[in-house]
């Protein structure tokens, strides 16, 4: 992978990431994947960082994965056409399905800017973001069955959360392309902007949140994100623990001599 395929940008305290392989509508290779992979690891490790943004170049945001040579890899690459047992598990295993942890346990607030089409593992990246801002003329197309596949990376966990049992299956079933103001309408996208404002949409957002209490959030990512997997007892207990974990922060401090002032407070991140 070419150093220019993948951009890595500081603006304060937001990571901007950009996908930048514009004459295919920004595919994703496996060196690509696992770059990704790891600057989302080294954002979870840097205090100074305190939102991420993921977005494409050009007309697309992300159609996928480059199934280019998909098909050497799945064999094991033998060349021989013959199909290795476990190889399409390992692959999903050991590729997009890292990157979905990384992205979905990652401890500061994400913003998928989607630029164009999302087509793919490309509606995953962005659905597994927490916030997704899209440009008008963006499209999404779950287009797994169009290729005689199933969804991965994380999609048939991803849908039911966002729209429902029955409209994820329509979704995955019929693989049709939604356009931006239909996929907000069911709750795929967060808002829809003219392309010419998708950039000034995302950063107001990601530093509204780089400027909030950044520990704080991630906790309530994690609540948010383990909801609908567990009991009300077992939610309100683990609720009960990251406040307790919360209240050992500076930022509650200033939150609450904020309150008391009747001032905006000045969050740290710590």
């Amino acid at each position: 992978m070419s150093d220019e395929e993948l951009l890595f940008e500081r603006r304060g305290a937001v990571a901007w990431v950009t996908l930048n392989r514009p004459e295919v509508r920004n595919a994703l290779t496996p060196d690509m994947r696992n770059r990704l992979i790891e600057v989302v690891e080294e954002i979870g490790a840097d205090p100074e960082l305190r939102c991420l943004v993921i977005t494409g170049a050009g007309e697309g945001f992300c159609t996928g994965a480059d199934i280019r040579g998909a098909s050497s890899r799945q064999s094991g690459g033998s060349g021989s056409g013959e199909r290795t047992a476990g190889a399409a598990r390992d692959v999903i295993v050991n590729g997009v399905q890292r990157l979905f942890r990384a992205l979905w346990n990652l401890e500061v607030p994400t913003i998928a800017a989607v630029n164009g089409t999302a087509a793919g593992f490309g509606c995953h990246l962005a659905w597994m973001c927490d916030l997704v801002i899209a440009s008008d003329n963006a499209r999404f197309i779950e287009a797994f069955t169009r290729r005689g596949i199933v969804p991965d990376g994380g999609g048939a966990y991803l849908l039911p959360r966002l729209v429902g049992l029955q409209k994820a299956k329509e979704i995955v079933f019929f693989a049709d392309s939604w356009t931006a103001t239909e996929a907000e309408r069911i709750g795929l996208v967060t808002k829809v902007v003219a392309p010419s404002e998708l950039e000034k949409a995302t950063t107001e957002w990601a530093e509204r949140l780089a400027a909030g209490p950044t520990k704080a959030l991630g906790l309530a990512k994690r609540l948010l994100n383990r909801s609908l997997e567990q009991t009300l007892d077992q939610s309100l207990a683990e609720e009960a623990l990251v406040q307790e974990l919360v209240t050992g922060t500076n930022d509650i401090k200033e939150g609450m001599r904020a309150f008391a002032e009747k001032r905006d407070p000045d969050f740290t991140g710590t």
